[in-house]
């Protein structure tokens, strides 16, 4: 599906009156789509989050941020980079939000999910910067930095989900470089990384080092699995000895 204007149908009640800002201010997640057969880019982790202070992040193929305004009908979507997206409401409740995104009969569907605090929302801006492109060449402290805010991400993306009841969450469509399974991880192989996570780097040369240096973590410092049936748990405390053996790492030894 083309994305070339993107209108977003955000429920209006029966009795005519519009929403508050305070109704549609929630993280919301794409589910599924009244039409399987329509191609779309939206996934498990295609989101969009409204901030009750005016702030926004989505990842509608992308992920992006910026400033949002809502005045019952028409959701103004304004980004960092000063380009505004017009969306209209089509309809929402307390849970559900049903979008149309070009097409008319096709209708997607986005859930209201819970957020556990501020600092621990895996969705914020301060917890994506390594999603954010660079536009000049990264330093090798850059890009120490760059894989520290993704191993924090991934931390508070499972502690969102433990702490939230949430019994799946996708980790398959996720442009990252570790490879997750049910009881373990890996470090992909440079030709298998996601076209998307080679774009945050300025060019293949920091990609590859990003790569030097996971992989000199985990072949040189011992990341225990921990001894619990939680997955969630498990995860949340393998990406926290990864993140304090990162810190502790002197990469320009490793890259040079």
């Amino acid at each position: 599906m083309a994305f070339k204007k993107i209108v977003l149908l955000l429920l209006i009640p029966l009795m005519g009156c519009h929403l508050s800002n305070k109704g549609i201010s929630q993280l919301w997640f794409y589910t599924y789509s009244s039409d399987i057969n329509n191609d779309s880019i939206l996934t498990p982790t295609t989101f969009i989050s409204l901030e009750k202070g005016g702030a926004y992040t989505t990842n509608l193929g992308t992920f992006n941020y910026g400033k949002w305004k809502f005045d019952g009908q028409w959701l103004l979507l304004t980004d960092h980079k000063k380009k505004t997206l017009l969306v209209k409401v089509n309809s929402i409740s307390e849970k559900q939000m049903q979008l149309v995104f070009d097409n008319d009969t096709q209708f997607d569907y986005f859930e209201s999910q819970l957020l556990s605090s501020e600092k621990k929302n895996p969705f914020s801006l301060e917890n994506n910067l390594w999603q954010i492109p660079a536009g000049l060449k990264e330093s090798n402290t850059k890009i120490k930095d760059r894989l520290l805010n993704h191993l924090k991400f991934w931390e508070l993306y499972f502690t969102w989900a433990l702490e939230n009841d949430i019994q799946t969450i996708d980790v398959r469509s996720m442009p990252t470089l570790i490879k997750i399974y049910g009881n373990g991880f890996t470090l992909k192989p440079y030709s298998e990384l996601p076209a998307k996570w080679k774009l945050f780097f300025y060019d293949t040369v920091d990609c590859r080092k990003a790569n030097d240096i996971i992989e000199s973590i985990l072949l040189k410092n011992d990341i225990s699995w921990p001894h619990t049936d939680n997955k969630y748990e498990a995860f949340i405390s393998v990406f926290q000895q990864m993140q304090i053996k990162l810190k502790a790492l002197d990469v320009t030894s490793i890259l040079n």
